[in-house]
């Protein structure tokens, strides 16, 4: 919701400083109109300093925030507040100067503490249930935006991030239904990226046709779009459902421009040799209980501190879990950046002189891509949390992305805006000090005891009509056989039963199981017979814990980063033979395997064998990518670009 600032009546009979000032006013409002934030800030600050004006000072500090100095701009509200306590709108801009400094919980005392007397406009409420929204008080915040609503039924803005509350409640359909109300109601330079995440939750919510419907529109405006004009694009959803790479590399591309447009990067430091140890930093908000901080903490463990000073960057929260004190014992440097702006964040990385900077979150959920842009270090790499390019390497700041023979083969390199740098097995780490998968039987799971299991345990976004049929249609070759699935949202199981019927399949062969700590979701996950894998996107940390389980993953392999990770954690063990060309193989193969019990016995038997192999080993697992850090190194001291380096 666009802020609506008073403006100041001309002087008709004033003194010369009230005349000055209004001049002054006059052409930092031009300065404002083209954008020129840091100049408009300095001419509002005058205008107000020859006469103080309320509107003068509102002005000062909305500029002030556009420019970045939140910090200033506190200073200025603070001492509007302290003149006038019922001033609405200077809570409301003190509210987003916390919010960019990511003061969150102060930003909602700040706009809770205006007199009761004073008005609230919509625009307070929309900045309340923001700040509400980000302490995660969703349900507070959801009454914030309906009371915005009742003042202003049309705002687009308030529409899309009410649908957001209701995706953080799990509630994906009705979040759908908020996005499309933004959409038809006009989002402007947001529509690309409201227009994914409408994609992705009504593929969370498994409304197939209303997802085809909106990925059609989404990827014909993306077509549209100018190749080398910013836009606020969302990768991810085109990173998992859209198969053809050149269309996954283009989003990117839009949406890196997007943010390198929004960023004024750091004088460049060049690559030296300095006698010391390598100083690696990991870019992360999941340093806690998370998937990624799962895979990782072996090997963090493991680096070799005579060699490689390890610092783990940490912009997201502190779950008081053990997986967070871990991480932390695990780091030589654990540096907190929470509630640091994106630069700030990166003045801060920049101070500790990191060599190699690894973004291990992309374009996911939370992005730290604004921090990369700024380029604090020489020489910056993309691994593990986003699959696919950053398409970031045109505007200089992503050199590498991690990858391995089977993910990122060197004629896939157009895929990639970055150079290939290829871990020697998988790029996937694991952890092989988690928990051995507990013996339990199925009854404890509420699974029946008869039949095969066959386990697809996805994330409901990754389950397209395409998919479904196909386990349909196992299903009918297999007819003792259950399909297990997770309850993953409020919406998933009615409409998932629903669709079985309308395929002929008893919605009883359908056991759904709500999500569970790791150490019960992988006791839990070994009852399985089979793993089915899912497309265009695989599982990935999911298909590295069933194999730790000793479940046998079946998939098949296409052209995207995202549907060749499953492939790669079976080469890795040692079982091509589960890894099929097409749909057709894929359920052939799961059809023989369903009904051949000493086969998947004896994969189990190579799986548990496998437990003490290279894919779980965190260990050797340190050792090749510090051996492919350093070679990326090398090259920058040496002056030379980057270029692909394959496995050795």
């Amino acid at each position: 919701m666009a802020l609506a600032l008073p403006q100041p009546n001309p002087p008709s009979s004033a003194s010369p400083a009230q005349q000055r000032a209004w001049r002054q006013w006059q052409s930092a409002q031009s300065r404002a109109e083209h954008e020129q934030w840091g100049e408009a800030a300095l001419g509002f600050e005058q205008a107000y300093a020859a006469h103080e004006s309320s509107a003068y000072g509102l002005a000062a500090a909305h500029a002030l925030i556009k420019a970045g100095r939140a910090d200033l701009a506190l200073r200025r509200t603070q001492a509007l507040r302290a003149r006038d306590a019922r001033l609405t709108l200077a809570y409301t801009l003190e509210s987003h100067a916390l919010m960019e400094r990511g003061q969150n919980e102060a930003a909602a005392a700040c706009l809770l503490a205006l007199p009761a007397e004073a008005p609230r406009d919509a625009v307070w409420w929309v900045s309340l249930g923001a700040a509400l929204q980000r302490c995660h008080r969703i349900d507070d915040a959801i009454a914030a935006y309906m009371q915005s609503l009742a003042l202003k039924m049309d705002d687009a803005t308030v529409h899309f991030r009410l649908g957001m509350c209701f995706k953080d409640k799990g509630m994906k359909a009705e979040a759908a239904e908020c996005a499309r109300t933004a959409l038809a109601l006009g989002l402007g330079s947001s529509e690309l990226a409201a227009r994914a995440q409408l994609v992705f939750l009504e593929r969370e919510a498994c409304r197939w046709s209303a997802a085809g419907e909106a990925l059609a529109t989404l990827r014909a405006a993306i077509a549209r779009a100018p190749a080398d004009r910013p836009a606020e694009t969302m990768p991810f959803p085109h990173a998992v459902f859209v198969a053809d790479p050149a269309e996954q590399l283009k989003v990117a591309r839009l949406y890196a421009l997007h943010v390198a447009s929004r960023v004024q990067p750091l004088p460049r430091r060049t690559a030296k040799a300095h006698g010391g140890r390598l100083r690696i930093a990991y870019l992360s908000a999941d340093f806690h209980q998370h998937a990624t901080a799962q895979l990782m903490i072996q090997m963090l463990e493991a680096h070799d501190r005579s060699r490689f000073e390890v610092t783990l960057l940490s912009a997201g929260p502190d779950d008081a879990s053990a997986m967070r004190a871990r991480l932390q014992a695990a780091s030589e440097h654990f540096v907190e950046l929470r509630g640091l702006t994106h630069a700030a964040m990166a003045q801060r990385i920049r101070e500790f002189g990191i060599d190699i900077l690894v973004d291990a979150k992309g374009a996911t959920y939370g992005t730290l891509m604004p921090v990369t842009a700024h380029r604090p270090a020489p020489l910056q790499v993309s691994w593990l949390g986003f699959p696919g390019t950053s398409g970031a390497a045109p505007m200089d700041y992503v050199d590498y992305f991690i990858g391995d023979p089977v993910t990122t083969p060197l004629d896939h390199a157009a895929h990639f805006s970055e150079k290939l740098a290829q871990m020697p097995l998988c790029y996937q780490p694991n952890d092989a000090k988690r928990a051995l998968p507990a013996p339990s039987r199925r009854a404890d799971w509420g699974a029946p005891e008869h039949g095969p299991l066959l386990a697809a345990f996805h994330q409901s976004y990754k389950i397209s009509a395409a998919v479904f049929d196909s386990w349909c249609r196992i299903l009918h070759a297999v007819p003792d056989a259950t399909l297990w699935l997770l309850r993953w949202n409020t919406n998933v199981q009615a409409v998932l039963e629903a669709a079985a019927r309308e395929r002929g399949v008893d919605p009883a062969r359908l056991a759904f199981v709500p999500m569970l700590p790791l150490e019960q979701h992988l006791s839990r996950l070994a009852c399985a017979d089979l793993y089915l894998d899912a497309w265009p996107c695989n599982a990935h940390t999911t298909a590295g814990e069933a194999l730790w389980a000793g479940v046998p993953v079946l998939t098949w392999m296409g052209e995207t980063f995202a549907q060749r990770v499953a492939p790669s954690l079976l080469n890795a063990v040692g079982l091509n033979e589960l890894v099929r060309a097409s749909v057709a193989d894929y359920e052939a193969e799961a059809i023989a395997l369903a009904q051949d019990a000493p086969r998947r016995a004896a994969l189990r038997e190579h799986l548990i064998a496998q437990r003490g192999g290279r894919l779980f080993d965190g260990e050797r697992f340190a050792r090749d990518i510090e051996a492919l850090y350093e070679r990326m190194w090398a090259r920058a001291v040496a002056g030379a670009p980057p270029e692909h380096l394959p496995a050795q």
